[in-house]
């Protein structure tokens, strides 16, 4: 059974890259016409930001499915020892966030997917802490991940998670400012506070980019 739940898992965990990296290089693009005002409608540029967050998802499913993955594919290789019920945890956890996701999509604007979402930053910044303290205890004890690499890739991934949260974070007044835009019409005071929040968004999309490049060469290369 190991012989052959390590190569699907391997390859799950790489399909969970692409569909992450790749989903959001499509957000981006979105992103990137949605700030074009001169070149289209508002209605065209409110339909780009609706395909923009359907589009969204497949990140957002791929970056909760990629916690049980990752630690399934840790603990089959023989790197880390992992107690049966950390994993179970881990699936759970993936399972919950999942469901959060997507609950919350499909309840838009409602009481329901704000509560969802509380919940969900409680889960990242969980999740952040423990691949934080995962990363830096094994650099420093070599213990409970003896390779170096995979450690630092454990600290990478909570810094992926805090970057994350940041760009929520940066997102957050997007509501109202698009709500504004709405109702008053494109005109600079509309238009330009919404770019700026989209300016300092983009700093924290950056890093999560550069940041899931890093720990995908440290999985590839294992320096």
């Amino acid at each position: 059974m190991t012989d052959l739940a390590y190569p699907v898992l391997v390859f799950a965990h790489l399909l969970l890259f692409v569909l992450w990296l790749g989903g959001d290089v499509g957000v981006f693009i979105l992103g990137q016409h949605f700030r074009k005002r001169h070149r289209y409608t508002l209605e065209q540029r409110l339909a780009l930001l609706t395909l923009l967050v359907e589009v969204d998802m497949v990140p957002r499913t791929a970056w909760a499915l990629m916690v049980p993955v990752s630690l399934s594919v840790v603990a089959i290789a023989g790197y880390w020892a992992m107690p049966a019920w950390l994993l179970v945890a881990a699936w759970l956890v993936g399972g919950c966030w999942v469901w959060l996701v997507w609950d919350a999509h499909l309840h838009d604007q409602t009481p329901r997917a704000a509560r969802d979402r509380r919940i969900e930053l409680v889960l990242k910044t969980g999740l952040a802490l423990f691949y934080l303290a995962l990363g830096a205890i094994s650099l420093a004890t070599r213990a409970p991940l003896s390779p170096q690499w995979l450690a630092t890739k454990a600290l990478l991934f909570g810094v992926i998670f805090v970057a994350a949260i940041m760009i929520d974070v940066a997102f957050k007044p997007v509501g109202a400012q698009l709500g504004r835009l709405i109702s008053e019409g494109s005109s600079d005071a509309t238009e330009l506070p919404l770019l700026r929040t989209m300016n300092r968004t983009r700093i924290w999309v950056w890093v999560v980019y550069l940041l899931l490049l890093a720990t995908a060469y440290l999985g590839l290369a294992k320096p």
